[in-house]
């Protein structure tokens, strides 16, 4: 039962209304903050949110994944892709972790060769990689001149064999981006204090031991999280293998950036987008592994 306040003269009191929270205005930089964030939030939806949108919305139909599914060369490309990234991030990671302790030497010589080592990166795509074909060209190509020049015999045909053309794309792309990678440990390993290992040579140790116990310790995020957005960014690269095989021969060295060229060039749309989502249960994992990382 419910009782009703009085007041001292035995009328009922006047209860106030609830006041609710203020509102704050915002501040003149709250408010510029708005305005100057605006414009990349348009972008952002209108360059980004729309085209993926749109795509997903292309590739809804059924229909186009199970004749992407039915062509052989599909399964080749996903074996491919898999190749691609279990053994060329791998090895370019490994190669990078090697070299970053190479170069952090204070030698002049040193200086001198890592400009050089660092131009396969600074170059564009386009001429470096073309450059390669040419060379390798069975015919008139620099390479199998030379051979020819040596032994009196004619070079490998490097191209036509899926195998070696897919060796040499995965070896371009190690080429093209391992000084990146590369300058990215270089970093991690000016950021460890000399002091260690300064107190690991009086202590005795080894350069294996100040690797294993110092080295290592310090870079295991960086690397590992390079290694993966290697991963995710070298899923959606095609120029290694575009530009250098263009998937030939007979499509049996093509990944799935360069399969949903393919299907684009054929104007098969539908099974382009198709080919980028299939590419998505590999993306999102690691995406979201990395996250994870990154968030410790």
């Amino acid at each position: 039962m419910s009782t009703l306040a009085l007041d001292g003269a035995g009328q009922p009191k006047r209860q106030s209304a609830p006041v609710g929270p203020t509102r704050k205005r915002l501040t003149p930089w709250q408010a510029w903050g708005m305005v100057l964030v605006a414009p990349y939030v348009l972008i952002f939806a209108v360059f980004v949110l729309y085209p993926i949108g749109y795509g997903l919305w292309l590739a809804r139909h059924p229909a186009s994944y199970v004749k992407l599914f039915d062509d052989p060369v599909f399964a080749r490309t996903v074996v491919n892709t898999l190749i691609f990234l279990i053994v060329g991030i791998n090895l370019k990671m490994l190669l990078a972790l090697f070299l970053s302790g190479f170069f952090v030497r204070t030698r002049p010589w040193i200086k001198w060769l890592s400009l050089l080592f660092i131009l396969p990166w600074a170059v564009p795509s386009i001429p470096t990689i073309l450059s390669l074909r040419f060379m390798l060209n069975p015919e008139w190509g620099i390479i199998n001149s030379t051979i020819f020049r040596l032994t009196g015999a004619d070079g490998p045909n490097w191209l036509n064999n899926p195998q070696i053309a897919l060796a040499l794309s995965i070896l371009v792309h190690i080429w093209k981006s391992l000084p990146f990678w590369t300058l990215i440990l270089i970093a991690g390993r000016l950021a460890i204090p000399a002091e260690m290992y300064e107190a690991a040579s009086v202590d005795g140790a080894t350069s294996w031991q100040k690797f294993k116990f110092i080295t290592w310790p310090s870079l295991q995020t960086l690397y590992l999280t390079s290694s993966i957005l290697s991963m995710i960014w070298t899923l959606g690269d095609f120029n290694s293998v575009y530009l250098l095989t263009g998937g030939q021969p007979a499509d049996q060295t093509h990944v799935l950036a360069t399969l949903g060229l393919r299907y684009l060039r054929l104007d098969q749309v539908d099974m382009s987008l198709a080919t980028v989502v299939c590419a998505m249960p590999l993306v999102l994992p690691l995406v979201y592994f990395m996250m994870k990382r990154l968030s410790r």
